[in-house]
């Protein structure tokens, strides 16, 4: 049933005015991250379409302020490895909760690959979105160069969207309160955002830090809503979440258990009990989020798929902070090359990488950057003999305004040994969109952008795939397996045997 909270619940010490007793319970909304955030954390971003449709209707009833459900990666793997049109996601699962606003993130000035991209591709992006339903549209940048997302952001406003500006956190000497506090401002007086987002992809924030930043950013925010989006890969954002709510955090991303802890957000069950025990009003509605649980709960035991458990607090990640998943890739190249030992070497390479290169925040793609030079310099046993073509732009700038100056003795080696058809100087993109529709006269532009990002057959791939798989059984596999074959129009003769199981069908 929906949750609530009475006149006399007992309120935690320390707490603001706004949510004592004597006062109405202060509201706090809940941002819901199963969709998109959460399964990309846990199961590698592998939610089928197919695992959203049966509980959308229960999405649409649970009293979200809105629901995240597309980044670019999703996009990317839809096409690459699931074999299904996001763009047809994007429509069947609007359709199946027509009361909920649905998000979609924009990273930057590029969308699957790492390189930026004209403007008019971003502006064609943005609209595409649009129009296929989204009505809640927001943009990070790693470096926090507002030049980078004040466009699209523009864009989207124009168009009618509800647009958010995320601030992208991390550790280091230059990610200060006031380069947030200045990013913030820069959101709101360019390109008039509705909200403010604090993005800790991950998992950095801690509560004494949370208690500097988000009184510095509600000062520049107002009367807009502060959003707080962090991981739970230190064990800390649960509490840093209720923490960031007292000192004025409007809306909390969440999801619902078993996709949440671990990589992932706070489980949004545990918070708004806890949120609600403090004195606070939570309006989602608990009996239909255990529901949305059960189902991922049911799918998670029958494919094997991970769930997310709490997590000890690891000190270690504050010095790399490396995000898990390629912590396990490190181990795999290293094995592959015969210096498995080399593993804590590499973690620390890591940490001096990134602070040769001005301190670049460990997201998509500058975590990449960073730790591919970081395994370029262990496996070969030289610092920047061999430096990668986004390492070079990155340094030059390619990628927008460094937030600070590169190590002089490693920029001259990353110009060195970089590839010498990287110009010193970033070039404007001419335009592409009309070469593009020109390139596939037959495809309309949700098609034409897909083709644009994905290259080689993968479109091809996912449309001869289809129609997409909507339907999906709480049966065992190898009964949806007989039961496809039975209703296949030429079955012909299967024969299946394991042990001492057998079973023929024939037409």
């Amino acid at each position: 049933m929906r949750g609530s909270v009475d006149d006399g619940a007992r309120v935690a010490e320390g707490a603001t005015p706004a949510i004592a007793s004597q006062s109405p319970a202060r509201e706090i909304r809940v941002i819901d991250t199963t969709l998109r955030d959460a399964h990309q954390c846990l199961w590698a971003t592998r939610m089928r379409t197919a695992h959203m449709l049966p509980v959308l209707d229960k999405f649409d009833r649970a009293g979200f302020e809105s629901v995240d459900l597309m980044g670019t990666i999703q996009f990317d793997v839809c096409v690459r490895y699931l074999k299904e049109n996001p763009w047809e996601r994007v429509r069947r699962v609007h359709a199946g909760a027509p009361n909920t606003r649905f998000r979609s993130l924009i990273r930057s000035k590029n969308i699957v690959a790492f390189d930026f991209l004209p403007d008019d591709i971003i502006d064609l992006w943005v609209d595409r979105l649009y129009a296929n339903g989204f009505r809640v549209i927001g943009a990070f940048d790693g470096l926090n160069d507002v030049d980078n997302i004040v466009k699209g952001l523009c864009r989207a406003k124009q168009l009618g969207a509800y647009t958010f500006g995320a601030l992208s956190y991390c550790e280091s000497p230059v990610h200060n309160d006031a380069l947030f506090v200045r990013t913030a401002k820069a959101l709101i007086e360019r390109a008039n955002v509705d909200a403010i987002m604090i993005k800790d992809a991950g998992g950095l924030l801690t509560v004494d830090r949370i208690r500097t930043l988000v009184p510095a950013l509600r000062e520049v925010v107002r009367d807009r809503p502060l959003e707080l989006h962090s991981h739970c890969l230190t064990g800390l954002a649960p509490l840093v979440y209720l923490e960031g709510a007292r000192l004025g955090c409007d809306q909390l991303h969440l999801s619902i258990k078993p996709l949440a802890n671990g990589a992932a957000q706070p489980a949004v069950q545990t918070v708004a009990r806890n949120l609600r025990e403090q004195g606070y009003r939570v309006d989602v509605d608990d009996g239909l989020i255990d529901e949305i649980g059960a189902h991922f709960q049911q799918i998670a035991e029958r494919e094997a798929k991970p769930v997310g458990v709490p997590l000890e607090y690891d000190a270690f990640h504050y010095e790399h902070q490396i995000p898990g998943g390629m912590l396990s890739n490190f181990r795999a190249q290293l094995a592959v090359a015969g210096l498995s030992d080399k593993f804590d070497e590499l973690l620390r390479e890591c940490a001096r990488v990134r602070r040769e290169l001005a301190y670049p925040i460990m997201i998509t793609p500058f975590s990449q950057f960073v730790g591919t030079q970081a395994v370029l310099n262990v496996v070969h046993g030289e610092r920047y003999r061999i430096v990668p073509n986004e390492v070079k732009k990155y340094a030059l700038g390619y990628y927008g305004k460094l937030l600070g100056p590169v190590d002089p003795d490693a920029l001259d080696r990353i110009v060195e040994n970089g590839s010498r058809d990287i110009a010193l100087t970033p070039q404007p993109l001419p335009p592409a969109v009309d070469a593009l529709r020109a390139k596939y006269p037959n495809a309309d532009d949700d098609e034409r952008l897909l083709r644009f990002m994905l290259a080689g057959t993968q479109v091809d791939e996912m449309l001869a795939a289809q129609p997409m798989d909507t339907t999906y059984s709480a049966s065992s596999p190898i009964v949806d397996l007989v039961d496809k074959l039975v209703h296949r129009r030429k079955p012909g003769r299967v024969h299946i045997r394991k042990g001492d199981f057998e079973i023929s069908t024939s037409s």
